[in-house]
């Protein structure tokens, strides 16, 4: 390769630079606090390990074995695979490296790689910040994560204007159950779910059994009142079906009153990650973004792959993604070389206020930090802080 190209990065792969870098640390930082102060416990998983350990999701797995960088160990002879995703590997730890009774709480923040771009505009190589909750099959759980994913968003500052979506794969799943429908079937259903196309969910369905049920399920999925009123009698008495229902509309109940002025969508045919999720399913979005700030949902079961299958529900955003647009003016204050008591305590209580000091060195000047912003001057004998 030309020396003008080794500096070149690959696509979806990029630096972050110092004022950046600083926002998103802070972010970090921030984030873990909220999440320690509501008893999640960190953990730091292995950047790689055998694919078989981050293939746990069964089904749904797919597109996340497609996400998956593989190499083999050198060591072993065995196939290896980058993490494209860290639940898998807390669901592991749940299993069998820290297998406690009852609840258990865990939040991670850690680099994930991606053989491809998730979405438009993405990185290859997010900073996965998320939380898992597992041993817990209650609606209330699910409310909990709901409210600690918003309690971030406000942390990071971006709760102004910002929509959350809620659905359940529980109603569609039990639909398709009632009606006894095939996995070609419902794959095509589920198609025409995610495109919106209601012309052509009309026609489809017109053949199949429960077929008007299907159709006001995409006719009226934002509105569980006036889905409730189209429904057949048979379909809402179906056990399945009434506890998805029940469970969405409690969720929606909930988290409103706990966020008054938060606007609160419904969407019963987001279909998103369909096998994997088992219950609800929740995403916070900002005006202007296409993407989620942060998504997750309900995934029970989600151990069995590591012999402990368990109820679970999570949620993980990218910080990098959270930072878009936000960046901070960091202040370099440059101070004198020498050794002088005085100066020595004045360079300690800066830093003390939480600014950042270099100290020159040998003959340098004031130039040799091109990115400074402030300086430490004697003025009559006292050390004082002066812009540049």
């Amino acid at each position: 390769m030309p020396i003008s190209e080794t500096w070149l990065l690959p696509d979806g792969v990029a630096d972050v630079l110092p004022e950046q870098a600083q926002v998103i640390e802070t972010l970090r930082r921030d984030a873990l606090d909220v999440l320690a102060s509501r008893g999640y416990q960190l953990v730091y998983t292995p950047f790689i390990e055998y694919i078989e350990s981050l293939s746990s999701l069964s089904e749904s797995n797919q597109d996340l074995d497609l996400a998956t960088f593989k190499v083999i160990d050198q060591l072993s002879g065995r196939l290896l695979g980058v993490r494209a995703d860290m639940t898998p590997q807390v669901a592991r730890i749940d299993a069998h490296v820290h297998p406690v009774e009852g609840v258990a709480r865990y939040c991670y923040a850690g680099t994930v790689l991606h053989t491809k771009p998730q979405g438009f505009n993405t990185t290859r190589a997010p900073l996965q910040l998320g939380a898992e909750l597992f041993g817990s099959n209650s609606i209330d759980a699910d409310v909990e994560m709901v409210d600690l994913m918003l309690n971030l968003i406000e942390k990071v500052g971006l709760v102004d204007g910002i929509h959350l979506d809620l659905g359940h794969v529980g109603l569609f799943r039990s639909l398709v159950k009632h009606a006894g429908l095939s996995k070609a079937t419902e794959r095509q259903l589920s198609d025409l779910y995610q495109r919106k196309a209601l012309p052509e969910l009309a026609e489809f369905t017109k053949a199949l059994k429960f077929g008007s049920d299907f159709y006001v399920l995409g006719r009226y999925s934002s509105d569980l009142n006036a889905l409730q009123s189209h429904l057949s009698a048979e379909l809402l008495a179906d056990e399945a079906f009434k506890q998805a229902f029940d469970a969405l509309k409690t969720t929606q109940i909930e988290i409103q009153t706990r966020w008054p002025n938060l606007h609160i969508g419904i969407d019963v045919v987001e279909l998103r990650s369909y096998h994997y999720h088992t219950g609800l399913m929740y995403a916070v979005y900002a005006p202007n973004r296409a993407a989620p700030l942060a998504q997750g949902g309900r995934y029970d079961g989600i151990g069995e792959h590591f012999g402990r299958a368990r109820p679970a529900t999570g949620f993980s955003c990218d910080l990098y993604a959270l930072s878009v647009g936000q960046f901070k003016d960091i202040k370099i204050v440059v101070a004198p070389k020498g050794t002088d008591s005085n100066l020595l305590k004045a360079i300690a209580d800066v830093r003390q206020q939480g600014l950042s000091v270099i100290q020159l060195l040998g003959n340098d000047d004031l130039n040799s930090v091109p990115y400074a912003t402030h300086q430490l001057v004697n003025v009559v004998g006292e050390w004082t802080i002066k812009q540049i």
